[in-house]
C-alpha cells in the first residue's frame, strides 16, 4: 500500500479515496469468486445427483405420466393452476382428476341437462410452472411446457429428481404404464396418417366392441380370430423359413355388411391399435406412403378402407376393366389431367405393402365393395392372404342379431342341459368379460326369459327374407325398437314390405335419373353438333365471300390493264398519221375506220376472256362489269373518231398547201 501511495502521490490523488476504491475492488472480486465457486459446486452437485427426464407428447410415455399425474392428490393441490371444464387428457380414459370441483348434492344417476351431460369444473396445474410431488422418498420437480407456443399444440413434460441413479425414473414410468394399460383395457386407439409431415397422428380412443356383437356366418369369426392369433405368435416360424412376417386380409362384399365393425372388434380382442390410411387424401404420393408404412409399429392393425374407391383415377392397370372412372376430357377432345392432390400410383402402393421398407409384424386389413375392380397384383396371395366375402343378412344372422339387442334372464343349468343347446348368455358373458360395467341404468327394456327370447328371435328370423336385406338395415330397425322387443317382432313383416317398396322406388328414381341424364346428354350432343355444323357453314360462306372479293379485285386489275393498252395503241396511231407526207381523205378515213375496228376487236377479245374467268355465282357482278366496259368502249370510239377527224382535217390542209 505504501508503495502504491508513493506512486500515486505525485499525481495529486487523495490517499483516502484510493484506499476506498481498492477496498471495493477486493470485496467485489472476492464476492464474484465466491459466486462462481458456488455455481460450479452446485452444477457439480446437480450433475452428480439430479436426474432429468424429458417426455414428448408425440410418444406414449407422455400419456402414461399425464394419466398417472391426474390421480395424484398433490397434483390437484397445486398453488398455481388453471380452471377448465374440458379434459386435457387426449385419450378420453380419465374423466376427472383429483382437482375436480364436486357438487355437494350430486345425483347418483348421470342425468342429461338439455341433451348434454353436466359440465364438471377441473383445477389443472398451469403450464410453464414447476410443481413438486413426493414419490417413494424422492421429491419430483415436474414442469409441463409447450414445444410449439406459436401453434398452440405439442406439449412436453420434464421431471427432475435428486438420486444417485435412474432407478426411480424407471419405476415411475413402469408404474404409470401399468395404470394406463389397466384403465385403457377397454379402449382401442386410432391413428390417422398425416401427409403434410409424413407421420401418424393420434385420433382418439374408442370403446372396445365385443365379439358377440358381430354376427357372421358360422365359423367365419372364429376362423379370423384364430388366424390372427396364430400369426402374432409365429414370428420365429416365419424367420426360419425366410418368409416376410406380414399377413393380409381382404374383406369384400355388399355395403353395410359389418366389415369395419369386425376389424374394430378384432382390434379390441387382440389388444392392438388401428392405423388408418386414406389413399386418396391430398398430398399422398409414393414417397409419402412408403415413409408412413416404414413407421408403422410391429404389432398393430393397418386398415385400408374402401380400396376400390381410394384412387380417384383407378386401382388397376387395365383401363378397360369394370369400374374404372372415365377421365375428364378437355374441349379439344384430349384427356385432361386431374389435379386432386394425390399422386399415388398402383406400383407405389404395391411396393409400400410388401417392399423392402414395408413394416413387418402388422395385420393388413383392406375393405372393398367391388372386388372385380381391383388389380390381380393387389389381391394376390402374399399381399391379401385371406379373403372373406360379406353378403346380405341371412336368417341365421337375423336371429343372432336379435338376441344381441335385447337382454334376457338365463334359465337354470338343468333346463339348459335338457334343451341340449348352449345358452347365448354364457357366450355373451365370455365375450364381454373385458367390458366395463355400466355406470347408470339403461333404457327401460323389459327383461325376457330365455325361452321367450329364443321364440321371438326365431319369429323375427322367419320374417326376414334370405340374402336380401343388409345387416346395417336390420340393426337400424332394431335400434328404432330397442325398448319394444315383442312389438318389434310383430311389425317386422310390415317393415320388410316398406323396405322393398323403398328399394323399388329408389331403383325407379335411379333409372329415371339415368334416363334423364342420358337424354340430356344426347340433346346436348345434338345441340353441339348443330352448332358445329352452323359454324362450319358460316366459315364456308365467309370463305366463299372472300374468294369473290379476290376475284373481283383481279377482274378490276385486268380492266385497268386493258384501258392502259388501248390508250397506248390510240396514241401510236395518231402519231403515225400526223407524220405521213401526203394521203388522200378517203385513205385517211379508211385508216381511221380500220384502227377503230381493230380496237373494237381487241376490246371484244378482252371482254371474252374476262367473261370466261367469271363463275356462274357472279352473274350480277358480270352484268355490271359488262355495262361499264360498254360505256368505256363508247367513250373510246368517240375519242378515236374525234381524233381521226382532226387528223383528216390536218391532212387535207396540208394537201391544199402542197397543191398551191
Amino acid at each position: 500500500m505504501d508503495t502504491i501511495k508513493n506512486i500515486l502521490s505525485p499525481l495529486g490523488m487523495s490517499t483516502g479515496a484510493i484506499q476506498d476504491t481498492l477496498k471495493l475492488v477486493v470485496i467485489g472480486g472476492t464476492v464474484e469468486t465466491a459466486r462462481r465457486a458456488s455455481v460450479s459446486a452446485w452444477n457439480g452437485f446437480v450433475d452428480s445427483f439430479f436426474l432429468t427426464a424429458h417426455f414428448s407428447q408425440d410418444d406414449y410415455p407422455y400419456d402414461w405420466l399425464m394419466h398417472w399425474l391426474a390421480k395424484q392428490p398433490s397434483w390437484g393441490r397445486s398453488r398455481e393452476f388453471e380452471i377448465t371444464t374440458r379434459s386435457v387428457n387426449r385419450n378420453g380414459i380419465t374423466q376427472k382428476t383429483t382437482g375436480d370441483l364436486e357438487e355437494e348434492e350430486e345425483e347418483e344417476d348421470d342425468t342429461l341437462v338439455h341433451g348434454r351431460r353436466k359440465r364438471k369444473v377441473a383445477f389443472m396445474p398451469s403450464l410453464d410452472t414447476t410443481h413438486t410431488i413426493y414419490y417413494r422418498g424422492h421429491w419430483l420437480r415436474i414442469t409441463r411446457t409447450k414445444r410449439y407456443p406459436d401453434y398452440g399444440h405439442g406439449c412436453s413434460l420434464k421431471i427432475s429428481v435428486v438420486a444417485r441413479n435412474n432407478d426411480i425414473i424407471k419405476k415411475l414410468v413402469l408404474e404409470a404404464k401399468r395404470e394406463y394399460e389397466k384403465d385403457a383395457e377397454h379402449r382401442v386407439h386410432i391413428f390417422l396418417a398425416d401427409t403434410s409431415y409424413p407421420c401418424w397422428r393420434w385420433n382418439g380412443a374408442r370403446q372396445k366392441r365385443p365379439m358377440s356383437s358381430i354376427v357372421l356366418q358360422p365359423g367365419v369369426k372364429d376362423m379370423l380370430l384364430a388366424d390372427c392369433k396364430d400369426f402374432l405368435a409365429s414370428e420365429e416360424w416365419y424367420a426360419e423359413r425366410g418368409i416376410p412376417f406380414r399377413r393380409g386380409y381382404l374383406l369384400h362384399g355388399v355395403p353395410g355388411s359389418g366389415k369395419t365393425s369386425l376389424i374394430h372388434s378384432l382390434a379390441g380382442e387382440l389388444g392392438l391399435d388401428i392405423y388408418v390410411v386414406s389413399l386418396s387424401s391430398k398430398g399422398m404420393s409414393d414417397n409419402t406412403l412408403t415413409t408412413l408404412m416404414g413407421h408403422v409399429p410391429s404389432r398393430c392393425i393397418l386398415l385400408l378402407e374402401d380400396l376400390d374407391a381410394a384412387f380417384t383415377r383407378s386401382v388397376t392397370r387395365d383401363s378397360a376393366s369394370t369400374g374404372v372412372p372415365t377421365a375428364p376430357t378437355s374441349k379439344d377432345g384430349t384427356t385432361a389431367e386431374t389435379n386432386d392432390g394425390s399422386t399415388l400410383s398402383l406400383s407405389g402402393l404395391l411396393n409400400s405393402l410388401d417392399g423392402v421398407a414395408a413394416a413387418e409384424g402388422r395385420l393388413l386389413f383392406a375393405t372393398t365393395n367391388h372386388i372385380e375392380r381391383l388389380d390381380p397384383a393387389l389381391s394376390r396371395p402374399g399381399r391379401m392372404d385371406v379373403w372373406v366375402n360379406f353378403t346380405h343378412a341371412t336368417k341365421w344372422q337375423a336371429e343372432g342379431i336379435f338376441k344381441c339387442f335385447f337382454p334376457y334372464q338365463p334359465s337354470s343349468s338343468s333346463s339348459a342341459s335338457t334343451s341340449g343347446t348352449s345358452t347365448p348368455s354364457k357366450e355373451k358373458d365370455a365375450s364381454q368379460k373385458n367390458l366395463p360395467l355400466p355406470k347408470r341404468k339403461s333404457h327401460a327394456i323389459p327383461l325376457l326369459t330365455e325361452e321367450e327370447i329364443n321364440e321371438l328371435a326365431k319369429r323375427f328370423a322367419e320374417a326376414i327374407p334370405e340374402d336380401e336385406l343388409s345387416v346395417a338395415g336390420l340393426q337400424g330397425y332394431l335400434l328404432k325398437n330397442k325398448t319394444r322387443p315383442r312389438e318389434c317382432v310383430d311389425e317386422v313383416g310390415k317393415w320388410v314390405i316398406q323396405e322393398r317398396e323403398t328399394r323399388e322406388k329408389l331403383k325407379k328414381e335411379k333409372a329415371e335419373r339415368e334416363a334423364k341424364e342420358k337424354k340430356e346428354a344426347e340433346e346436348k350432343a345434338k345441340k353441339e353438333k348443330e352448332e358445329k355444323e352452323a359454324k362450319e357453314k358460316e366459315e364456308k360462306e365467309a370463305k366463299e365471300k372472300q374468294e369473290r372479293k379476290e376475284r373481283a379485285a383481279k377482274k378490276k386489275a385486268r380492266t385497268d390493264a386493258t384501258k392502259s393498252d388501248s390508250s397506248v395503241t390510240t396514241s401510236t396511231s395518231s402519231t403515225e398519221t400526223a407524220s405521213a407526207d401526203a394521203t388522200t381523205e378517203s385513205s385517211t378515213t379508211s385508216e381511221a375506220s380500220s384502227t377503230t375496228t381493230s380496237e373494237s376487236e381487241a376490246n371484244t377479245g378482252i371482254d371474252a376472256d374476262t367473261e370466261e374467268s367469271v363463275t356462274s355465282e357472279e352473274e350480277s357482278e358480270k352484268a355490271e362489269g359488262a355495262s361499264e366496259e360498254k360505256k368505256e368502249e363508247v367513250k373510246k370510239e368517240k375519242w378515236v373518231a374525234v381524233k381521226n377527224a382532226s387528223t383528216s382535217t390536218e391532212t387535207s390542209s396540208s394537201s391544199a398547201t402542197t397543191s398551191t
